[in-house]
């Protein structure tokens, strides 16, 4: 087989067959889980603020924060403190004091330039989506949803609730010269006026049926909005008259920009596109983005030469001539990576994925380099059994591919069925395999794959995973329904398993011997077996997610489960407790691998995800919180002082009866202390810890972790312990 190579364009990709990425930074800039691909990150980026031609800032997905200061040519993720969605940024001044606002009330400000962002406190749990400084630092108005209006004059040190209540959602909000007299808009063609610094609200009918952005570029009397449909309106005369302009497009349109006056302006949004004016709207015409993406913010910072617009998946573009190019400044793929497995080492390592796609590193993921798969199949399962030379992938409609350079040349094999295949498996050597998939499909080989043939499975429920942990003999299988199957003949009858559950099992691993396994599923689902299957115990995961892999290292005490919505979990007690950490994205992870240790692993998953470790992936999801009004976690559950050396006393608050845990983790997530675990009347109470574990063992210094659990939220402190 001849390969075929093809050049990279260094833009966010969609289908390509071949491409080299190259890790641009030489490791990550914080604990956790740091992004291979697409780079600088994929969460999508929901706002950008730049101060000059050079220095800004994007916001996005699961708390991200970019900065670059050399026009986008280089992204730095900043630590947020944060997983919530931040929606949208604002630098007012300059490059040192900005604010971003987001999900569950979220309000962050930096004074240092991004190195810090401090929590402010809104005083609400709505959706934040816009937020905007007129003139300087200190007067700023943020909006969201159920008309939510909040101001501050004193820079957030505190914020004042002036919102309007009903079911109407302000996405944006702008004052063109002072802080007297602005603008929002909404649903419902919501556009709304203050003349007196949002003490009263007008309202002004624009008869569309969503605004997604408003701009009054240079006074408070030409202004314009786009929103759904295409559809851009302006007005004259302050916006008691709104005309409809022809925008040339019917996609909907999520941000607006006119920097310098009110004649040239950019409009962005769904499937990437870009319309611009020069005209003051009268024309539109459409800009080639070059990427298909939902665009959601535009900034021209300076001019109305160079601007930069962000979306879905990370997407950063940038154009320097006023649009006539614009440049993607995001690398690598965006196909869905369902398939990861090391060979051998932390360093060489395969990832499969939708599109026929097949990457692999040698170094670790600092690159990962496109293969040629010659199918465009949807690849689910990757395994190199013996050694980074020979190996297997498997997908949809039956398709089995091999190697055996390593993936230079993959050849097709004849699989004999039309059904999907989700999973492959080389117990001991690179000739004996077996792979699953639809309607109870179970196929076997023993000469490499040169045939295949079909076994009885008994079921015609579709199989997910299959796994043989250490030789051609012994295997188990698991899929829809709760299905479970073993053999202890290489296949030749499959025995069904009482899982005990309904739920679908998507993974199955034995890490050490044919005795003690895990599987994993729908809805948070995780079984534990010690005696080969016999008996099938549930065990608590504390997500409802679903979960999609489960991997353990060879102790059978260390292992980690990912799933839906960024889901990772990890367990160091053989699952007697599953502790979640953040991912840092929310995407769907496919699969999960720690080759060799419990310090290095890497992530799989949508919209191609690529995540890397080098400190167990150990950072704790921030505290689960309801939409509504009231006070913040924070403030009900405080750790003083910090840091402690001989006693710390812990307080917290419940609004009403509740169950409570208490609970002291090292950074490992190994229980080290309880201090409560009992039901409790609505109040406030305080407990004290000494530094000692369960035992009364005087801990080493170093970082702890306290957990509170409670009926409506869950908080996480992290407190330093220095003898």
């Amino acid at each position: 087989m001849v390969r075929k190579t093809k050049p990279w364009s260094g833009c966010l990709q969609e289908g390509i067959s071949l491409f080299v990425l190259v890790l641009l930074s030489a490791g990550p800039s914080f604990a956790g889980w740091f992004w291979q691909n697409p780079l600088p990150q994929g969460n999508p980026l929901g706002s950008v603020s730049f101060i000059d031609a050079n220095t800004g800032y994007a916001v996005g997905g699961s708390g991200t924060i970019l900065k670059t200061t050399d026009g986008g040519a280089s992204w730095v993720r900043l630590t947020t403190g944060t997983t919530n969605y931040l929606r949208s940024v604002h630098f007012p001044v300059d490059a040192q004091t900005g604010y971003a606002v987001g999900d569950s009330g979220r309000i962050l400000k930096t004074a240092d330039g991004g190195s810090t962002w401090t929590s402010q406190a809104s005083e609400t749990f709505n959706q934040l989506l816009g937020v905007y400084f007129p003139v300087d630092a200190a007067t700023g108005y943020v909006v969201g949803i159920y008309g939510t209006i909040l101001k501050t004059t004193n820079g957030g040190s505190t914020w004042l609730d002036i919102s309007l209540g009903g079911p109407f959602w302000h996405y944006s909000v702008h004052f063109p010269r002072d802080a007297t007299t602005g603008y929002l808009s909404g649903t419902a063609g919501t556009i709304m006026e203050t003349t007196n610094g949002g003490v009263t609200w007008l309202n002004l009918p624009s008869g569309m049926a969503l605004n997604h952005a408003i701009q009054f570029p240079v006074d408070a009397t030409t202004g314009y909005v786009v929103g759904s449909g295409g559809i851009i309106l302006k007005t004259t005369n302050g916006g008691y008259n709104w005309s409809h302009l022809a925008s040339g497009t019917t996609w909907d349109l999520h941000g607006v920009c006119f920097p310098v006056d009110a004649t040239t302006g950019y409009a962005v949004g769904f499937l990437g596109t870009i319309v611009k004016t020069t005209d003051g709207g009268s024309t539109w015409t459409s800009q080639a983005s070059g990427v298909t993406d939902y665009l959601l913010g535009v900034h021209f910072p300076t001019d109305d030469r160079t601007g930069y617009a962000v979306g879905e998946g990370g997407c950063l573009v940038k154009t320097t001539d006023g649009g006539a190019t614009w440049n993607c400044l995001t690398k690598g793929i965006n196909k869905d990576l369902g398939g990861l497995y090391f060979a051998g080492s932390a360093d060489t390592g395969y990832a499969v994925g939708a599109s026929g796609t097949i990457l692999k590193t040698t170094d670790g993921g600092a690159a990962w380099m496109g293969q040629t798969s010659g199918v465009i199949d949807l690849l689910h399962s990757v395994q190199f059994p013996v050694n980074a030379a020979t190996g297997y992938t498997v997908g949809a409609s039956g398709t089995i591919l091999k190697t055996t350079d390593g993936g230079a040349d993959w050849a097709g094999q004849v699989s004999g069925t039309p059904n999907g295949l989700s999973s492959v498996c080389f117990p001991a050597d690179a000739q004996t395999g077996y792979t699953v998939g639809e309607v109870g499909t179970i196929l076997g080989t023993t000469d490499g794959g040169a045939a295949w043939s079909a076994e009885f499975s008994g079921t015609a429920e579709q199989l997910y995973s299959v796994h043989f942990p250490v030789n051609p003999v012994t295997g188990y299988a698991v899929g829809s329904s709760g299905t479970i199957l073993k053999t202890t003949d290489g296949g030749a009858a499959w025995t069904s398993q009482a899982s005990g559950i309904a739920n679908i099992l998507f993974s199955v691993c034995f890490p050490a011997d044919e005795r003690t396994g895990y599987a994993v599923g729908e809805v948070g689902t995780i079984l534990k077996t010690t005696d080969g299957g016999a008996v099938w115990t549930s065990q608590a995961s504390g997500t409802v997610s679903w979960l999609w892999s489960v991997n353990f290292l060879p102790d059978a005490q260390n292992g980690y489960a990912v799933g839906s919505a960024g889901t990772f979990l990890k367990t160091t007690d053989g699952g007697a407790s599953w502790m979640r950490y953040s991912s840092g994205t929310e995407y769907g992870l496919f699969d999960v691998r720690f080759p060799g240790n419990a310090q290095t692993g890497y992530i799989v998953g949508g919209s191609g995800t690529i995540l890397k470790t080098t400190d167990g992936g150990l950072v704790w999801v921030e505290e689960e919180r309801s939409e509504g009004r009231g006070r913040r976690s924070e403030d009900r559950f405080t750790a003083v002082p910090n840091p402690f050396s001989r006693e710390m006393h812990v307080t917290y608050q419940l609004t009403s009866p509740s169950p409570v845990r208490l609970t002291v983790y090292n950074v490992s997530g190994q229980v080290v202390k309880v201090l409560a675990s009992e039901p409790k009347r609505a109040g406030v109470y305080q407990t004290a810890w000494d530094g000692c574990d369960e035992s009364v063992r005087h801990l080493p210094s170093g970082v702890y972790l306290i957990r509170l659990e409670a009926r409506s939220y869950r908080v996480i402190r992290q407190v330093v312990l220095v003898r």
